[in-house]
């Protein structure tokens, strides 16, 4: 390479940042701290990456230059440039201060694939890559140079260079299991398909892949139209996957549909199916949305919805031969132990009557299978109406004092104040945290709603998530999706959705951690600069933190595999 600088053409500066960092364009460059070296394992997923900006102004403001990419490592390298996107809703007035910005502007998020050519570089605006270092079946151990060079014509603009260790060690699987909510009408509604056509199954197929690469091995699956986010007497798209037939009061059920979404599912790495609530969400006072073809009609028809009380006799009657039919055909296909069934979503104590009414209707069908519901508040479980709670990180700890077959904990927009979650507007590390706090609650599922939501609350419209990322302005930007829907149909990462899933790959860092030295040694470790205890609502808040702890456990890992 010919690394003299063009006498016509200023220089371009270059740092590498970690993986937890946030470049908004009108931040400084000296005010990002630089980090040149990295550790991965063999098969995990490293991160990081690279800011870049002109040295200083020229007339015409910007140059159009090429990143050469320099390295062993070349082959396992993918490259996004990451975007900023609007953000009118970046948190809630009354909240904490550990936010990157609460004012309304464009915000870094999209993780849109980069070649090498045609950079511009700016003088005013600071821009950076995100770099992903990944191979499953293993990367050989060795210490590896990365060289990020950028030309114009040939001659050398500037650059950076890291080094990257990578440790003769392999990541366990994930435990944890983990979903987000999967929305198949979103995607219909958003790229103007038939519901289950070719295309909507392709696009379908192709958002589940991502989802699995991020982490998510369990899925909402529609057996029914899922009763979520919909308003009072609204309707969303009919995407139950089953076919219902009614002839008088007999019902009989066709699961073409289902049958393909599992082995579907299956096939892109999904493990778990979390089978959609059977009642209303926040109340459970009403039936969800269910069509059928009524004596032999061409066409379907609602037969349930808001107007039906949920513990309607004629409700009762169906729903209880409707999951009788699906556990069997479950069992067929060989899933029904892989299934988590709903009741309903988010109840409170002030419908405590509907919510164990619509229960009691179903709850002996389901004798040797988890139900698991998200609900925060203690009684639910204190009064014994639910085994397996999933409540909020806010509101976790009386669960997490049990004796839970197992302990599932959720966030979403509520979740503002003190805690970790995935808004644009927080830091990365703030984000990543909850992969240390999984650990050391030693949590076995988690909770998220918003995998690919793109209308508004209650569902009224659909939304363009590249304009609005906050569900017209009704949650923080981040809560509603993790990932952009491409023009071709597949799914565009994003900042916050790829520092969650490094979360998931500190928690099975930490594991493997354990499983060499002990839990003790592990959480000592963890421990180590936290002052007081660690817990959801108190944590270290500096990037240094997580920096650290991911060294000294890699460190430990090499010594003791």
């Amino acid at each position: 390479m010919n690394n003299t600088v063009c006498p016509d053409i200023k220089a371009v500066l270059a740092k590498a940042l970690p993986s937890c960092e946030k470049c908004f364009s009108d931040e400084k460059f000296d005010s990002k701290k630089e980090k040149n070296s990295f550790r991965m394992l063999k098969n995990q997923r490293l991160a990081f990456q690279v800011a870049y900006i002109k040295k200083t102004p020229e007339l015409d403001g910007e140059i159009a230059a090429e990143l050469v990419i320099d390295s062993p490592l070349k082959d396992y390298i993918t490259l996004y440039s990451i975007e900023e996107v609007p953000n009118y809703k970046p948190c809630y007035d009354e909240t904490d201060d550990d936010y990157l910005r609460k004012t309304s502007g464009l915000y870094p998020d999209l993780l849109m694939p980069a070649s090498p050519r045609f950079h511009r570089i700016f003088s005013s605006r600071l821009r950076a890559f995100y770099v992903l270092i990944e191979n499953a079946d293993g990367i050989a151990p060795g210490t590896y140079p990365v060289a990020f060079e950028f030309y114009k014509d040939g001659d050398f603009l500037g650059g950076t260079e890291v080094t990257v260790e990578v440790v003769n060690a392999m990541l366990p699987k994930q435990k944890l299991i983990y979903t987000n909510w999967f929305h198949n009408d979103c995607l219909a509604t958003y790229y103007d398909c038939d519901i289950y056509g070719e295309r909507h199954w392709q696009i379908i197929e192709n958002f589940v892949r991502e989802a699995v690469s991020e982490g998510m091995n369990m899925i909402l699956t529609p057996v029914l139209t899922p009763p979520l986010d919909t308003g009072k007497g609204w309707q969303r798209p009919d995407v139950g996957l089953v076919d219902i037939y009614k002839n008088g009061d007999e019902y009989t059920f066709e699961y073409t549909n289902l049958d393909r979404w599992v082995q579907m599912c299956e096939r892109c790495g999904i493990e778990y199916f979390e089978i959609s609530h059977l009642f209303s969400q926040w109340s459970a006072a009403n039936a969800p949305k269910v069509t059928a073809y009524v004596d032999g009609a061409k066409d379907k028809t609602e037969i349930f919805g808001w107007t039906t009380d949920a513990v309607s006799p004629e409700y009762t009657a169906f729903i209880r031969a409707f999951i009788k039919n699906l556990i069997e055909h479950l069992k067929t296909l060989g899933v029904d132990k892989k299934c988590f069934f709903h009741i309903s979503d988010e109840p409170n104590t002030a419908v405590y009557d509907s919510y164990c009414a619509s229960k009691n209707r179903v709850i002996d069908l389901f004798e040797g299978y988890p139900v698991i519901d998200a609900l925060s508040d203690f009684e639910f479980y204190e009064k014994g109406q639910i085994a397996m709670p999933i409540p909020a990180i806010t509101a976790a700890y009386p669960f997490l004092e049990q004796d839970l077959p197992m302990r599932w904990v959720y966030y979403c927009c509520a979740q503002h104040d003190k805690v970790s979650n995935r808004f644009l507007s927080m830091p990365g590390r703030r984000t990543e945290i909850i992969g240390v706090q999984l650990y050391k609650y030693a949590i076995d599922g988690f909770l998220q709603w918003g995998y690919n939501f793109y209308y508004s609350a209650s569902s009224w419209h659909i939304v363009n998530p590249f304009v609005d990322v906050s569900g017209d302005n009704w949650v923080p930007a981040g809560d509603t999706f993790v990932v952009y829907p491409a023009p071709n149909g597949t799914a565009y990462r994003s900042l916050h959705g790829m520092q969650f899933a490094e979360a998931l790959q500190d928690q099975r860092l930490l594991e493997l951690c354990e499983s060499l030295v002990g839990r003790d040694a592990t959480m000592a470790l963890v421990n180590d600069g936290v002052e007081g205890e660690m817990t959801f609502h108190d944590y270290p808040r500096t990037d240094e933190y997580l920096l650290t702890l991911k060294d000294r456990v890699i460190d430990t890992i090499k010594e003791n595999i």
